[in-house]
C-alpha cells in the first residue's frame, strides 16, 4: 500500500517544488484557497452552491452586511499525523460575494449538505415585474401622462 503512496509523478514533484519556492510552509499554501461555487436562477430565487468537502458544519460562518456575503469555513491542519501524501487544502477558506440590491438578503436560506453548503437568495418584491393598471374613460377619467421632468411630475400629481 505504502509503494502506491510513493509513486512518482513528475508534475505533482513540479507543484510542491513551487510551493515551497514561493512561501508554503508546514504543508499549508501561500496563495488563499479556494471554494469553488455554481450560481444559477430558479424563478424568483437565486441559488449559490460552495463545494467545502470534509469541513465541519459548526465551522462554517455566514455574515451578510448590506449586500455582501462572506462565506468563511475551516478544515483544519492535522499537525499530530505523520503524512505521506498531503494533497488536500487545509486551513481557512473564505469568499466575498457582492449581490444586487434586487435581493431580499434578509431571506437568504443556509443548508449544508455532503459538503455542499447551498445558499438560497430570494428576489425582493420590489425588484419583480409587476401589472400597473391604467383607468380609461370619458372626461372624468381623464388622466395625462408627461414625460418631463421629474420635478415637474411631482407638481402635477
Amino acid at each position: 500500500m505504502v509503494s502506491m503512496l510513493m509513486r512518482s509523478d513528475p508534475f505533482r514533484e513540479l507543484d510542491r517544488l513551487s510551493q515551497q519556492m514561493f512561501g508554503a510552509a508546514n504543508g499549508t499554501p501561500a496563495r488563499p484557497t479556494v471554494m469553488p461555487m455554481d450560481a444559477w436562477r430558479e424563478g424568483d430565487t437565486f441559488v449559490i452552491e460552495f463545494d467545502l468537502p470534509g469541513v465541519h458544519p459548526e465551522s462554517i460562518d455566514l455574515d451578510v452586511e448590506r449586500n455582501v456575503v462572506t462565506v468563511r469555513a475551516e478544515r483544519p491542519v492535522q499537525d499530530d499525523r505523520e503524512m505521506l501524501a498531503s494533497e488536500r487544502t487545509r486551513g481557512v477558506f473564505s469568499r466575498q460575494l457582492v449581490l444586487g440590491d434586487n435581493l431580499d438578503t434578509e431571506r437568504i436560506q443556509a443548508a449544508y449538505d455532503s459538503g455542499v453548503l447551498t445558499l438560497r437568495i430570494p428576489v425582493a418584491e420590489q425588484a419583480k415585474p409587476r401589472k400597473i393598471t391604467v383607468s380609461h374613460g370619458g372626461s372624468s377619467g381623464r388622466q395625462e401622462i408627461s414625460g418631463g421632468s421629474a420635478e415637474r411630475q411631482a407638481i402635477n400629481a
